[in-house]
């Protein structure tokens, strides 16, 4: 599942006709990246979360043949947040064990190398700090737990499997997902790994470019 429902608010004029996922890096849609990595894994079947300009998504991506892909979509009236708008796809997704990755991330990390089963919830990439989030947010033991707390914190990379488990009892509504993973985190129930290859959080427009730059000289 990539999502792709939010506003991209902090993208703002680019964002203003144009949903974040659709903006163009090197003469490619950012959601594009996603989806050769996605047939580069051997994966077929793919859901895409949309609320604002979502019909630009669906003319712009179709049914996803010409990537080799089924892509099927999961329309929000207002963007539910991460834990919501997985919430409101659970009922098209089949598998109990699925991949999600944010819509507004680029990454060149390998999604067949991702475990297929969970020894719990979730399991999260985890990168390096960028200067923008220098804190971090979780925490990689040596035994490859994820928790909370702690020193050396590092980056959640916006790529992570998920247990449908994880998502049991809650209603369809606007929710994050941080609390989930906490509360996961809080009964040992999270593993994770470090990626230390290309990684890139879209979230401003400067960003954007810087991306678009590096893409340009070391395509």
């Amino acid at each position: 599942m990539i999502l792709a429902a939010g506003r991209g608010e902090r993208m703002r004029p680019l964002t203003d006709a144009m949903p974040k996922p659709l903006l163009k890096v090197a003469g490619k849609m950012l959601i594009e990246y996603h989806l050769d990595n996605i047939k580069a894994a051997g994966i077929t079947e793919v859901i895409i979360n949309h609320a604002w300009l979502g019909e630009k998504i669906e003319k712009a991506l179709g049914d996803g043949s010409r990537y080799g892909l089924n892509i099927r979509y999961s329309a929000e009236t207002e963007a539910l947040e991460t834990a919501g708008g997985i919430v409101n796809a659970l009922p098209i997704i089949s598998d109990d064990v699925f991949i999600v990755i944010n819509g507004d991330v680029f990454c060149d990390y390998d999604l067949s190398t991702l475990p297929s089963s969970l020894a719990g919830l979730a399991h999260l990439v985890l990168v390096n700090n960028p200067s923008h989030n220098p804190d971090g947010d979780f925490v990689l033991t040596t035994s490859g737990r994820v928790e909370q707390s702690g020193e050396n914190k590092l980056t959640f990379s916006g790529i992570g499997v998920y247990h449908s488990d994880l998502f049991a009892g809650l209603q369809n509504a606007k929710q994050a997902l941080a609390p989930l993973l906490r509360t996961a985190m809080e009964q040992h129930q999270v593993t994770g790994e470090l990626y230390q290859g290309i990684w890139h959080d879209i979230g401003t427009p400067e960003r954007l470019s810087e991306l678009d730059v590096y893409l340009k000289n070391n395509g």
